[in-house]
């Protein structure tokens, strides 16, 4: 896509050049002021929208989406994955050909790709993943971008102070890595809220915090190929351990939602080996 008409283009690296960065911002939550407060500080011009929410002191109102992009070259849209495709949708029709239009949202990598369709020419749109709380490090978020402008984003916001790193693919790669990831943090989450609630029924609660930790402080990439290759091994005695597992949980009046899960994929894993015998 012809960028020609950008005010910045990814080329951008003094001070001069941050300050006549112009950011719209839409979604002014948690994560979108303490970014737009940032940027502030570092010397960009930014706007912003919010239909529930007052823009921050030096971030300027704008009345709707539209209005806020109608003069950005950078647009961060920080509101929710159920908003994403509405607020692109509102922008679309005042966005000036080159405008960089970067999806924050935490959606499906089919939503993020949908997005860069829905957009055409008129936009270039990149799919970012803030890779960890916004709160507390606001611009400094480690960042995954992909899509055809993500070296353009990168350009533009490693300047501000951002934390910026470019996943070769389109629009979609880098929230899909977040996603993945999330199996693994909010799973493990979970499994840890699951078993301390069983623990503290059982009276155990401090041993089994104890334990737990001392075995997430060993984690290692040895510990995770003897958690992947003892799985596929002992499935069938697994699925066993975790069916009395969740009975216990059971019987101390715990919901078991995670050791069932655990049980029925190592069930399922055990079927499998079984039918390729």
């Amino acid at each position: 896509m012809n960028t020609g008409d950008a005010v910045n283009t990814g080329d951008a690296g003094s001070a001069g050049d941050a300050v006549r960065t112009r950011v719209a911002l839409l979604g002014l939550g948690e994560a979108g002021a303490e970014i737009a407060r940032d940027l502030l500080v570092a010397g960009a011009d930014v706007r912003g929208y919010d239909p529930a929410l007052a823009p921050p002191p030096g971030v300027a109102a704008r009345r709707d989406e539209a209005d806020a992009v109608r003069d950005a070259d950078l647009v961060l849209s920080a509101n929710s994955s159920h908003a994403a495709r509405g607020a692109l949708l509102a922008a679309l029709p005042a966005l000036r050909p080159g405008t960089l239009f970067a999806d924050l949202n935490t959606a499906s990598p089919a939503l993020k790709a949908s997005l860069a369709e829905l957009a055409g020419p008129a936009a270039d749109v990149v799919d970012v993943a803030l890779m960890s709380p916004v709160p507390g490090k606001g611009l400094r978020t480690p960042m995954l971008v992909s899509g055809d402008a993500a070296e353009r984003y990168a350009a533009l916001l490693r300047p501000l102070g951002a934390h910026v790193t470019v996943q070769p693919g389109p629009a979609g790669a880098a929230i899909s890595r977040k996603l993945l990831r999330s199996v693994f943090y909010k799973g493990l989450a979970a499994a840890v809220l699951e078993a301390l609630a069983g623990a503290e029924a059982a009276g155990c609660e401090d041993w089994l915090r104890a334990d737990i930790a001392a075995e997430l402080t060993g984690f290692d990439a040895g510990t995770l190929d003897r958690l992947v290759d003892g799985t596929r091994r002992h499935a069938r005695r697994r699925a066993d351990e975790m069916t009395a597992a969740a009975q216990q949980l059971h019987e101390l009046g715990v919901p078991a939602r995670v050791a069932l899960a655990a049980r029925d994929g190592l069930v399922e894993l055990r079927e499998r080996q079984e039918a390729r015998r």
